[in-house]
């Protein structure tokens, strides 16, 4: 190493100015008391004491007693002004820094790189969004609420600065250390954002530090390992590299860190690092800009630094310089001894030394340290891992995605029963919450292949193709660029089918493709986070805006600011409780009554979801899929839902033909089915039919007329073993039913007896008719009716009818061990014996489902028969048919729709508005949605197995006890 030569000369004959009170970032409201302690420690200094407050020494939390000693031995017998604490956890980290501190004569000023949060350096600590990702956001006030919950959580953990924001322009896309550190390109938007971010940090009770000075951001080295030229003139220097400091200077930044750069243009000494140079520091910071905070160096263990000084002589030149901190030195003894040495010969005058070691003791003021108080452990880690850090970085990531390109309108995808659509994942790094979440939207399969000839011929059956590419989010500096055979891929894919390419990575990466002709839409969400992937994937099916604008440009594609602004299509988001007006705790509640459920064996398994505003916000599985198994319920598992199917599949059906005035409420019987002319039900209507006020009877066991009389087993006059053209009804496995018997089921009902008494009283009656009807006016079944007019362009593809031979029995949820009818485990065929009898496809009962499909429908209904950008029914058809016709006659029902109790007793919790509607099935299953709160809940539940027996659901209310929880829950 070559030493440095010092020409001392006297730097600074001025200490520090309290009266200067708008242009001193460290003055305190109460600058007079604020004066009196700074001046009392001072004097009770030695000189040696008064240098060692000039010293930040780096400390790991994770570090061994030896080491933790030394580092408490320099603190006694060096008297170091501070800590800049580096890797470890939380925990340790707070008791270490009470011992630390108890060790200290001065309180020390607690200093830590937590750019993107303490997961910076800490393990168990929350990791917000990297800048560039922030860069994209238009809203600064979102970035301002970033900065101060990072520096909330420095606070409680005892930190004082946080070395952050980085103000860097990163021009250069090659800069292999800042890149995702930095806000962007473009020098307005760099400062607006670092503007905000400083501002909530420091509102946050933490101080915060500007860097790399004077501008680290357009280099393609790294000043850890060397010392990185910046070649522009000075004039470009100061209009960009210097601009974002002017701004922060003038809005009360607290502090600055030099970076170790050679710039020839501000430097005239060859080789000579910014950080060691006077008229960098002292000349052009502190007189030309203005500055009065504290000056830091960056890490003096820097190979841009330390490889130009002996140990010592580098300190010894960064205070010469005008830096007032020295920043994890060499040999912090050896630099303390050199610098008092140079104040001793007169080479650093004592007003020096005061100006830098007051300023010092004016942030330990500042940040409370004249009032010491130990670092709490209680709660610790739920502090620093908060639902409101959870929530910002939802709304961050919501704003900052991007969409580059989208070529005939393709985002949002709509019309989705025309989609086929694939998700092919590239990249080193998973993606299965980004396929997970895709898969709540629609029918999306994974396609993999191990060369691209086979991949090719695998997507040739799908019209749309998701592009996940996905980088290690580990840290920033992680390697972001695609493959050369990713790059084939994409062109090849793109050439023969529709791609969507989402790019979990910095925006650079796309620059790596040799075209983006024929992608039809390019996505850059900057993150492989697991909030990034599952919002990019609510952005594709339009459930979220895309509101993002680029940091940085993308050669040669795409400008810096671009973005392609995208407007929801009101699909169901998933969220936190705390966005919509709900608390998390709140609804933990729920969990233990589901729970509660589930260990009482009222039934082997649940599926539960809520919905407020829009928004899924609880969407949790209890159980298994029977007692004695091992098959956990999870999201992708259907169950039977019982009646949920006469408003999951006959209603939306018949409120489509009203809408068409093929009917009316008003139509009767008569008029729809001839063969109830002359009937006793001629004159029944369609209000008064759904709203089971008919005198229609409840049920018939139809099944029972098919058994064997004496064995009570299904009789061989209408049963077979094998299927035939005259038994082709499967009513379970290995049985079927005469084909001509579905016949006399609605000869059944047409001519039963009437009740005598015109009451309430539900019936299934209604919905055998009404399938007949609707199959016979479209000569469909209502199944393929169903999934075409709703399930297909909902993308409810969990949705079905007899799932037994369309998807694996493992996703499906059994309902009953049968000993009165079909003797086996009724497993993916309908529960209901007469729809069973009906092929599987009843009006009444028969579709099967998840939880998260059936709160589509439920949406739809609740957003007034709009959903995912298609109208489904009018909003005046809703409200026909959610109104209580009957109510003055003591019946609460709509038509087809349940509703809320007009008395104590009832399908709800009582706490629930009366335009609320919904139902509920015999295997335990509950739908309801609710206008007035904008909530949908659904529950799900094989409560019937292994035995029908006693509805232990219903007489403990748990359906409706949850409910009641949900509502608690409400906190706006």
């Amino acid at each position: 190493m070559r030493q440095i030569s010092f020409i001392f000369l006297s730097l600074f004959l001025v200490s520090i100015t309290y009266g200067q009170s708008a242009e001193n970032p460290l003055l305190t409201s109460d600058s007079v008391a604020q004066k009196k302690w700074v001046d009392s420690v001072y004097s009770s200094l030695s000189l040696k004491e008064k240098v060692g407050q000039l010293y930040m020494l780096q400390v790991m939390s994770n570090q061994d007693e030896e080491t933790k000693n030394k580092v408490i031995n320099l603190i006694k017998e060096d008297h170091i002004g501070g800590i800049i604490y580096s890797n470890g956890g939380p925990y340790r980290q707070a008791k270490l820094n009470n011992e630390l501190q108890a060790s200290s004569k001065t309180p020390l000023l607690i200093g830590m790189d937590a750019e993107w949060g303490l997961s910076m350096r800490l393990d168990s600590t929350y990791a917000f969004p990297w800048n560039m990702t922030l860069g994209a956001i238009k809203d600064n006030k979102l970035v301002e609420q970033a900065g101060r919950q990072i520096g909330e959580h420095c606070k409680r953990l005892g930190v004082h600065f946080n070395f952050a924001p980085v103000v860097d322009i990163n021009t250069n896309p090659q800069n292999p250390i800042i890149g995702n550190r930095s806000f962007g390109e473009d020098r307005d938007n760099v400062t607006e954002k670092a503007l905000a971010f400083m501002k909530g940090m420091q509102r946050g009770g933490v101080l915060a530090n500007a860097k790399h000075f004077p501008g680290h951001g357009d280099t393609d080295q790294d000043s850890h390992k060397t010392l990185p030229t910046i070649s522009f003139n000075e004039k470009r220097i100061d209009s960009i590299e210097l601009y974002p400091y002017k701004t922060l200077i003038k809005e009360g930044l607290s502090s600055v860190m030099v970076a170790h750069l050679n710039v020839p243009s501000l430097e005239s000494r060859e080789g000579y690092p910014s950080s060691l140079s006077k008229h960098i520091v002292t000349d052009i910071l502190k007189e030309r800009l203005g500055f009065q905070g504290l000056v830091f160096t960056d890490a003096l263990t820097m190979k841009g630094a330390a490889d130009f000084s002996e140990t010592g002589d580098i300190d010894l030149a960064a205070f010469a310089a005008g830096n007032d901190v020295m920043l994890m030195s060499e040999d912090v003894g050896v630099g303390i001894s050199k610098i008092v040495e140079a104040i001793n010969s007169g080479g650093i005058s004592e007003a020096r030394l005061a100006h830098s070691v007051k300023k010092i003791l004016m942030a330990k003021y500042k940040v409370g340290l004249n009032k010491y108080k130990p670092v709490g452990l209680y709660n610790l880690s739920k502090d620093l891992n908060r639902i409101k850090d959870d929530v910002l970085y939802e709304e961050l990531l919501e704003n900052a995605i991007t969409v580059v390109k989208n070529e005939r309108d393709l985002i949002p995808l709509r019309r989705l029963e025309t989609k086929s659509i694939a998700y092919v994942k590239l990249g080193d790094d998973d993606g299965s919450l980004f396929y997970d979440e895709l898969k709540k939207y629609g029918k999306i399969h994974l396609i993999e292949a191990d060369n691209l000839f086979s991949l090719i011929g695998k997507l040739k059956s799908y019209n749309t193709v998701i592009i996940g590419f996905h980088r290690s989010n580990e840290n920033p500096w992680k390697g972001y660029e695609f493959s050369n055979q990713d790059v084939a891929w994409i062109e090849e894919i793109a050439k023969t089918n529709t791609v969507i390419l989402d790019a979990f990575v910095k925006p650079y990466a796309l620059s790596d493709l040799k075209s983006v002709d024929n992608i039809a839409s390019i996505i850059v969400s900057y993150q492989n986070s697991v909030i990034a992937q599952k919002k990019s994937a609510q952005l594709i099916f339009g459930a979220i805006e895309a509101k993002g604008e680029l940091p940085v440009s993308i050669e040669p594609y795409f400008e810096v600011g671009k973005g392609i602004r995208l407007n929801a299509i009101e699909r169901l988001g998933y969220t936190l409780p705390e966005r919509v007006g709900m608390s998390s705790e709140k609804l933990k509640r729920v969990d233990s009554v589901a729970q509660i459920a589930v260990d009482s064996m009222m039934t082997p398994g649940i599926q539960l979801l809520v919905a407020r505003k829009g928004k899924v916000i609880y969407n949790k599985n209890f159980g298994k899929h029977t007692y004695k198994g091992k098959e956990e319920v999870i999201f992708d598992d259907i169950y039977d839902v019982a009646s949920l199917t006469k408003i999951l599949a006959t209603l939306p059906l018949l409120m489509e033909l009203e809408e068409q005035g093929i009917v009316s409420l008003d139509t009767k019987l008569s008029e729809i089915l001839p063969e109830y002319i002359g009937s006793n039900k001629e004159d029944i209507t369609l209000k008064s039919m759904l709203s089971h006020y008919a005198r229609l009877r409840p049920w018939e066991p139809f099944y029972y007329h098919t058994l064997d009389s004496v064995t009570k087993h299904p009789s061989p006059k209408y049963y077979r073993t094998e299927r035939s053209d005259e038994f082709n009804i499967e009513v379970a496995k290995n049985l079927y039913l005469r084909t001509d018997y579905q016949d006399s089921i609605p000869k059944i009902i047409k001519d039963s007896e009437l009740l005598e008494t015109l009451r309430y009283r539900y019936s299934d009656f209604p919905y055998y008719i009404l399938k007949k009807f609707i199959e016979h006016h479209y000569d469909r079944t209502l199944e393929q009716l169903a999934q075409s007019h709703f399930y297909e362009p909902l993308g409810a593809n969990y949705t079905m009818y007899n799932p037994y031979h369309k998807i694996s029995d493992k996703r499906i949820v059994p309902t009953e061990v049968d000993d009165y009818y079909r003797y086996q485990e009724v497993h993916g065929y309908v529960h209901d014996m007469g729809a069973a009898m009906q092929n599987g496809i009843g009006g009444h009962a028969g579709v099967f489902s998840n939880a998260n499909d059936v709160a589509k429908i439920m949406q739809m209904y609740l957003q007034r028969g709009f959903y995912g950008g298609k109208r489904y029914l009018k909003p005046e058809t809703i409200d026909k048919f959610n109104q209580c016709y009957y109510c003055s006659k003591n019946n609460r029902r709509g038509v087809g729709f349940d509703k809320p109790q007009l008395g104590d007793e009832g399908p709800t919790c009582g706490c629930i508005s009366m335009t609320s509607f919904g139902h509920s099935g015999f295997t335990g299953t509950y739908a309801w949605a609710d206008p007035d709160e904008e909530i949908v809940y659904v529950f799900l539940a094989n409560r019937t197995y292994p035995k029908a027996g006693k509805n232990l659901l219903l007489r403990k209310n748990i359906r409706t006890e949850i409910q009641r929880l949900i509502y608690e829950a409400i906190i706006d």
